[in-house]
């Protein structure tokens, strides 16, 4: 398996080498270039897609041949588009997850009550959201995630143990505070990309292939075409005989601590 380590170990093997090489026979140093050309890309694969466990294993699918999934919404909670969310899944009797932001629980508690009121599970999905996030040491992220927790807590008593890394990109030092904060992290299987998606009904037919046992899907409740899909979704998953299972249930993990 490809991992972050094993690609280390092979890099440094190649450069050492490489070094012999030309010292011996005069090899081009156009050959250092093109190892750490080929290092960046695998790195930069492993940090992109999650569900490579490149750097450490995900949680993105369930191994299951039973016809059920389950949905995921990040980024919230928003006053335009969560509770239009949570109407929808009460309607169709679903349940889901919830991964959130921190400082968007300040004036959302009750927006973050009823997501817990209604059997939903909430994660982490840091407190900042950065887009500086990726660049912070260890252990200020680990600060981050913790100010979520916080904010999580004192609204509805609980502290989760899923996270989910903000734009979905992972790196060493994510690894690190996730193995220090005793996280579980949650990746997925299908990506809508519901937050460039411009047709709700395009969004609709491009994911709808994708209904496969054990799958996960990650949506965004803050965006408003999520909104418009997510009923014909639902209803979509039902007519093939799948039914919907809360995450936690799904991957068998535990949501709190």
């Amino acid at each position: 398996m490809l991992t972050f380590k094993n690609t280390n170990i092979a890099c440094i093997i190649l450069l050492v080498l490489t070094i012999l090489g030309h010292k011996m026979y005069g090899i081009s140093w156009l050959i250092y270039i093109a190892i750490l050309f080929v290092y960046s890309l695998i790195v930069g694969y492993g940090c992109y897609f999650v569900s490579s466990g490149f750097f450490m294993p995900m949680y993105c699918s369930a191994n299951t041949t039973d016809k059920v999934i389950a949905i995921t919404f990040d980024d919230g909670p928003v006053k335009g588009g969560t509770p239009l969310v949570l109407q929808i899944l009460m309607d169709a009797d679903v349940k889901a997850a919830f991964f959130c932001i921190g400082n968007r629980i300040a004036g959302n508690e009750a927006i973050i009550k009823q997501i817990d009121a209604d059997g939903h599970i909430i994660g982490n999905h840091s407190f900042s959201h950065s887009t500086l996030f990726d660049l912070l040491p260890a252990e200020k992220m680990l600060v981050e995630m913790q100010q979520m927790d916080s904010g999580l807590y004192n609204v509805i008593g609980k502290k989760t143990r899923l996270f989910r890394p903000p734009y979905g990109v992972m790196n060493p030092n994510l690894k690190n505070a996730i193995v220090k904060g005793n996280y579980l992290p949650i990746g997925w299987s299908v990506r809508s990309y519901d937050t460039m998606a411009k047709d709700a009904d395009a969004l609709l037919q491009k994911v709808t292939p994708k209904i496969k046992p054990g799958a996960v899907f990650l949506f965004h409740d803050r965006c408003p075409i999520t909104v418009v899909m997510l009923p014909g979704f639902i209803e979509r998953v039902k007519s093939e005989g799948y039914r919907i299972e809360r995450l936690d249930k799904l991957l068998g993990l535990p949501a709190y601590a």
